[in-house]
């Protein structure tokens, strides 16, 4: 029964979002076009995939008093993929509507699980930590920007430029995808203690053997 729980763990997960969150940091850094249509709908690929990487989590690599935080930070990204994802609704308005209280709902989230975790001795609490800071940051950052911002820059040989809020916006929650990738990608790779490993296994079947335990025979009142 303890293989299959090994097949995920939380260091398997944190490499899963590091490789979403990679794949959305590339796909706006190389996109010539920084708009809301764009912006949008890679944000709602990676908060869909990275919704349905922490619902895995919470069900293969979790036991239960461990899962809140994954499982309320999936279904905001559930909520903000599905409302991202409808094309004509995508607009320069809604991608900071969308994505500022994502932004810091699920940091908050995220921060307050991992300080949780850190008081129970989990070594993972402190990437949890960090992760909800990161998304705390960029809801702040996206705040800062002015409504209807656009500045005009010229560039010689190159030309006249706009840089608009949408554009800083946009860029923005790349950097962001960027950052949380990097860190969670070390932080999945870095050789970890075996006693470390071993909790991590014990957690995973752990999880297993709560779904698996059969549910308690309904009490019948008087009959014998």
């Amino acid at each position: 029964m303890s293989a299959p729980a090994r097949a995920i763990t939380v260091r398997t997960v944190q490499l899963l979002r590091a490789l979403f969150a990679a794949a959305a940091a590339l796909m706006i850094t190389f996109s010539p076009d920084h708009s809301a249509a764009v912006g949008l709908s890679v944000f709602s690929g990676f908060v869909f995939v990275s919704a349905f990487v922490l619902v895995l989590a919470a069900w293969l690599a979790l036991a239960a008093g461990r899962r809140w935080p994954y499982v309320i930070i999936a279904v905001l990204g559930f909520a903000a993929g599905m409302i991202s994802g409808i094309p004509p609704w995508r607009s320069d308005d809604l991608f900071f509507a969308v994505v500022v209280p994502w932004a810091l709902l699920t940091g908050g989230i995220e921060l307050f699980g991992g300080f949780r975790a850190r008081r129970a001795g989990d070594p993972t609490a402190r990437d949890a930590i960090t992760v909800g800071a990161f998304g705390i940051l960029l809801g702040l950052l996206l705040l800062l920007i002015p409504a209807g911002l656009v500045q005009e820059y010229s560039i010689e040989t190159a030309g006249t430029f706009q840089l608009t809020g949408i554009i800083l916006g946009v860029g923005i929650f790349g950097g962001y995808a960027a950052v949380v990738a990097v860190f969670l990608g070390i932080a999945g790779l870095t050789p970890r203690p075996r006693a470390e490993i071993e909790d991590e296994n014990a957690d995973a079947a752990t999880a297993l053997d709560q779904r698996d335990m059969p549910a308690a025979p309904a009490d019948r009142g008087g009959e014998r």
